[in-house]
């Protein structure tokens, strides 16, 4: 075996390297799905320099990019109230919706509709559109609450503060989502024939180890906790390899200082007191029973969804667009038609070019993008 059982404990990444060269196991496929894992392996190199025999891909890993089109058209509904003003994190600002003709020509994007005179105010923290709310009380502050379980308690300890101060003018329209289930449907993709995952280091803080049982003991998976340096998740590369030429599965924690067993009791009890399991739509990988939250129903007069009525349209990705097969890990960003060339970080077409944490935007930005 190659990895970090037995003999000496490996001194840096080009040791880690060295060993997984020396690999004489089948051929195995990886996949990883943390956006910050994404960007450092893009930023580092590291997918080109492992050997053919051990392919690494990415998955949905960007909170943004698996937030589904039809979400964007309801937040750019919202933005078209007078009464309303929408705050969001950053990246969602330029996530096309589904193209809307009007005089003006097409609005898809939450950055558009602030141009044309909307009330879209960007925001680090759903806190500060919590103080906005306060701040302006004759204004319906509604917060877009999008994220995996890192960015959920926060976005439930808003809630629970804006009930204890009582302000009536806060909503938030929440697409959270949770990350295990998207896993298990990713686990039985044949298409993808996985034989293991690098998971999510910032998620298992939260949620801890044992949140991935399953994937081993229903799905067989071989897991590993990984770090986000290039050692951490070479460490974790290992931890794998190790399985699957020892024949084992089990989940592994490579990142035993930040992830404990069973994660992060106050963040879970916070979450889990504001937000309840629901079904979720998932670009790129459609409904997944269980996958999302929503509010609970003691919390539902914060929901913005319920608040104020809206007329959706039919739900329409970008023309072309190919981000939903990127973030199945079915089609390397490259191969996208628009990659680099339509499709750039200034002008996105889709949602994967958004964020940092999408796989087209690290490949673009890290690997010399359509060059890449």
């Amino acid at each position: 075996m190659v990895g970090v059982t037995g003999g000496a404990p490996p001194r840096d990444a080009a040791e880690l390297l060295a060993r997984l060269n020396a690999r004489q196991g089948r051929a195995v496929t990886f996949m990883e799905v943390c956006g910050t894992h994404t960007m450092a392996v893009a930023r580092s190199g590291l997918r080109g320099l492992l050997p053919p025999s051990i392919r690494l891909i990415s998955g949905p890993g960007c909170p943004v990019c698996v937030t589904p089109v039809g979400f964007i058209d309801h937040c750019l509904a919202l933005a078209e109230k007078e009464e309303v003003m929408v705050t969001t994190f950053g990246d969602l600002m330029r996530v096309p919706g589904s193209v809307k003709e009007g005089d003006a020509g097409p609005v898809c994007t939450l950055s558009n509709a602030k141009a044309l005179g909307a009330r879209v105010t960007p925001v680090y923290s759903p806190l500060e559109a919590l103080d906005i709310a306060k701040q302006e009380p004759d204004c319906e502050v509604v917060f877009l609450g999008v994220g995996f379980e890192t960015t959920a308690p926060g976005l439930a300890a808003t809630v629970l503060q804006a009930e204890r101060e009582g302000v009536a003018n806060f909503s938030m329209l929440v697409a959270a989502k949770t990350i295990p289930m998207a896993l298990e449907v990713l686990a039985t993709a044949e298409e993808l024939a996985l034989d293991g995952f690098l998971c999510p280091g910032h998620v298992s803080v939260i949620l801890g180890e044992q949140v991935y049982h399953p994937l081993v003991e229903t799905h067989g998976m071989s897991c590993a906790i990984a770090g986000f340096e290039p050692k951490e998740i070479l460490l974790g590369i290992c931890a794998l390899v190790d399985q699957v030429d020892g024949a084992l599965t089990r989940v592994e924690n490579c990142y035993p200082g930040p992830v404990r067993p069973t994660g992060n009791p106050k963040a879970l009890t916070v979450m889990n007191r504001v937000f309840e399991g629901c079904d979720s739509v998932w670009r790129g990988l459609g409904a997944i029973p269980r996958s999302g939250l929503r509010l609970r129903p003691e919390f539902r007069v914060y929901d913005a969804a319920q608040r104020f009525d809206v007329t959706l349209p039919r739900p329409v990705e970008p023309r072309g667009c190919r981000c939903g097969d990127v973030l199945r890990g079915v089609l390397d960003p490259k191969e996208c038609g628009l990659f680099g060339k339509r499709c750039t970080p200034e002008d996105p077409q889709g949602a994967c070019m958004v964020s940092q944490e999408g796989s087209c935007a690290a490949r673009y930005l890290y690997l010399g993008g359509g060059d890449a």
